[in-house]
């Protein structure tokens, strides 16, 4: 493992215009410092690289350059409640600008606001998919299932505010009258089981033509590697979807679609409730070509295994689970079973983006900020993921067994000093931060059972089922 360097002796804070590099301030907090592991991941340099590839770098004199800008939108994407403001960022980014003996803004947020809405797309995305597929490919042996990159993939839903343009793109559930919901997006994502980083998103409407979660998978297939093993629910589980993943040598592990029998007595046998079988390619369906259709294979051999899943207190459920790993000596009956277990990971990662980083309702209000902030968000967990990480390599832990909250509380207390090069020794405070993070591991709670209930009555006021103006007229007229 990488150990750290600790300087000692009392440092003093860097000169007033003390400033490394235009993206240090991004990358500082998240411990890009000399000697940690995953040091290289997504460094500023990188940062850097990526917004100049696409021509996305503002003009260095800017007082809201490209590193300000999203140096303070990653700050909103991690703070909740009034600190993630556009005031707040902008309240933050003076205090940076002071502390740097640089000019302050005003403090009005119409100009940051401008330069949020300037910040690539693209440059966004890519930093997002890089962050994750470095971190994979640094991620310790034991992180690893069986020597395997695994994938997990499930989707979810985020609404925005009822604006015109929101609406527009995003319309919201046909069930509800206009101006009483919100905008509604679709959303497909693939999550390492490794490092929990997230490594690619689909975003869409809630309803329509190729918004579905297959249809969002089928245009991130690669971001899945040669080798790598996909892990998904039953929604997924489809001739097509395993079939256009074995031909890119990607192997699979789902339930059984609903909609499909299974009968253990057919096949060859592999053990109890164990057997290979044989699918047959169906009609081409309307979203493909026929060129596609063409080379997907007329069949297919796979592994069927059903298992019982046994909680304390419940009825035993029977799973029934398809995969692509074949080879029962290579793979265990049991270590499969384990394997589809594993894919709850991902609703806890999701949990974490939603509910911890609070894109259960994002703040912008038109679909091009839409997408940005949902990139930055996504940037700010996987820079969080970095740090669990080099936490997990410090000390011997496995990642997913450290807190996400725990550590975004931990990048927060030490932002501005990190950021600005103030830390009297900085290398202590990554040391002791990490220490931290490791200390605090996630209790293993298997079956662990809890009511969807609300303890605290927050308001006694009903949901709105009409509009706000009609709503208005009629509070008018009594």
């Amino acid at each position: 493992m990488a150990t750290v360097t600790t300087h000692c002796g009392n440092h003093k804070p860097p000169h007033r215009g003390y400033h490394k590099s235009r993206f240090d301030a991004i990358a500082e907090p998240f411990l890009q410092g000399e000697g940690l592991p995953f040091s290289s991941v997504l460094n500023a340099e990188r940062i850097e690289r990526a917004f100049s590839e696409d021509d996305g770098l503002f003009a260095q004199d800017d007082l809201f350059s490209t590193d300000i800008t999203l140096w303070a939108f990653l700050a909103q994407a991690l703070r909740d409640g009034k600190g993630a403001s556009c005031a707040a960022a902008v309240a933050e980014i003076t205090t940076y600008m002071l502390q740097t003996g640089r000019q302050p803004p005003a403090g009005d947020t119409g100009d940051y606001c401008r330069a949020r809405a300037k910040l690539s797309l693209p440059a966004l995305r890519r930093l997002v998919v890089e962050s994750a597929e470095q971190l994979e490919r640094e991620a310790d042996e034991s992180w690893l299932w069986n020597g395997l990159h695994a994938k997990l993939v499930d989707g979810f839903t985020f609404t925005m505010p009822d604006t015109p343009d929101n609406q527009a793109e995003f319309p919201q559930l046909s069930t509800q009258r206009p101006g009483a919901g919100f905008p509604i997006a679709r959303c497909c994502t693939v999550v390492s089981l490794a490092t929990a980083c997230v490594c690619d998103m689909g975003i869409g409407p809630y309803k329509g033509k190729g918004t579905g979660e297959n249809a969002l998978l089928r245009d991130m297939l690669d971001v899945f590697d040669e080798g790598d093993v996909v892990v998904f629910d039953r929604y997924y589980c489809s001739f097509m979807m395993l079939a256009m993943l074995s031909r890119r040598g990607v192997h699979a592990c789902t339930r059984l679609h609903q909609r499909r029998t299974s009968d253990f007595r057919r096949g060859r046998r592999l053990g109890q409730d164990d057997h290979l079988i044989t699918w047959t390619r169906p009609a081409r369906p309307a979203w493909m070509s026929e060129r596609q259709y063409a080379q997907i294979p007329a069949t297919l051999m796979l592994r069927e295994l059903r298992f019982d899943v046994a909680v304390p207190g419940r009825r035993t459920e029977e799973i029934t689970v398809i995969t692509t790993l074949i080879d029962p000596d290579a793979y265990p009956a049991e270590d499969i079973a384990a394997l589809y277990g594993l894919r709850w990971n991902v609703e806890l990662d999701i949990r974490d983006i939603k509910q911890t980083l609070g894109l259960d309702h994002v703040r912008c209000k038109s679909p091009h900020m839409v997408r940005r902030e949902l990139w930055v968000t996504l940037l700010a967990y996987n820079l969080i993921r970095k740090v669990i990480a080099t936490s997990a390599a410090m000390h011997d832990k496995q990642p997913r067994r450290l807190s996400f909250t725990l550590t975004c509380q931990t990048v927060l207390a030490s932002w501005i000093l990190l950021s600005t090069g103030s830390a009297r020794n900085a290398h202590q405070l990554w040391t002791t931060a990490l220490e931290s993070i490791a200390a605090h591991e996630v209790p293993l709670r298997p079956g662990r059972i809890e009511p969807r209930v609300l303890k605290r009555r927050r308001h006694r006021y009903p949901l709105m089922h009409d509009p706000r103006d009609e709503l208005r007229e009629a509070l008018g007229k009594t």
